[in-house]
């Protein structure tokens, strides 16, 4: 079976400067990527290549073994779909409107949305907890609310590879763990999900591989056990960091960033994670 989404010697540059060089990426049905590295290496503008909005430098993407430039527009957002960093509301729309948006690709082209398009739409909305906010004006949503939406809207739109810039944005812990469980769902019903995030902790736990890009065109591209450790993730983001492990030993360990010492911004002390028993 073809993967859902392969890159030959992808470079993705800015101004004649190479981020991304020579990007060799396979992603099979269940994978699950996590995307890190410091602002400005490139991680948006990976995400977009990957998803055809804008052309590479050199090489190519394929979508299921066709190439992603020679597959007409409905095709292309079947098959990959992009949750963009920051969302905007041009004209006046609700929340269910809004997700319904989404379902565009699986339509024809003067086809009106079905009474299974509209469930599709409020099931998504329930997901992300949206579920009694269909008739309210998407402009009036708060920050997290709005991601939510976006969310659901993917959902809706329902591609083989879900290309997510900083999903986890503007969320509250409850929510950002509410999100991370539908992205393993849909992995295990054989999406591929890709999603750049700035917490390597939640990488670590909730992604199978790690893409790291360096921005100076060098990257990494493996398991994320065996990639985010604390030599790697320093060379990464240029600060220390340090594994911590709770009481239990068979608990992975935690890496956390050090704080500077010596500059007078910090205080050097980290204590390091325990859990009493019976708390």
């Amino acid at each position: 079976m073809s993967a859902l989404l392969a890159t030959t010697a992808l470079t993705v540059s800015v101004a004649g400067r190479p981020l991304v060089e020579s990007l060799a990426l396979s992603l099979a049905p269940g994978s699950r990527v996590a995307l890190l590295g410091p602002n400005g290496v490139g991680k948006t503008l990976t995400l977009h290549t990957l998803c055809g909005l804008r052309a590479p430098a050199a090489g190519g993407v394929a979508l299921r073994g066709d190439d992603l430039r020679l597959l007409e527009p409905r095709q292309r957002a079947r098959r990959v779909g992009l949750l963009l960093q920051e969302q905007e509301d041009p004209f006046p729309t609700t929340v269910l409107e809004t997700a319904l948006m989404g379902r565009h690709a699986q339509l024809g082209v003067w086809q009106w949305e079905t009474a299974e398009d509209e469930a599709a739409a409020l099931s998504a909305l329930a997901t992300m907890d949206l579920g009694g906010l269909a008739a309210r004006e998407a402009g009036t949503l708060s920050g997290g609310e709005r991601r939510r939406l976006g969310l659901a809207s993917l959902l809706v739109q329902d591609p083989d590879v879900l290309l997510l810039d900083e999903p986890l944005n503007h969320l509250d812990p409850s929510h950002q763990f509410a999100v991370l469980a539908t992205l393993k769902r849909l992995a295990a019903d054989g999406k591929a999900v890709v999603a750049s995030l700035h917490d390597p902790v939640l990488a670590a736990q909730h992604f199978d591989s790690a893409l790291l890009l360096h921005g100076d065109g060098r990257w990494q591209f493996g398991p994320a056990a065996d990639l985010l450790t604390a030599p790697t993730l320093a060379a990464l983001y240029g600060v220390a960091f340090a594994a911590y492990r709770r009481d239990d030993p068979t608990a992975p360990a935690v890496m956390l960033p050090t704080p500077p010492t010596g500059d007078g911004i910090s205080d050097p002390k980290v204590t390091p994670l325990h859990r009493r028993r019976g708390r």
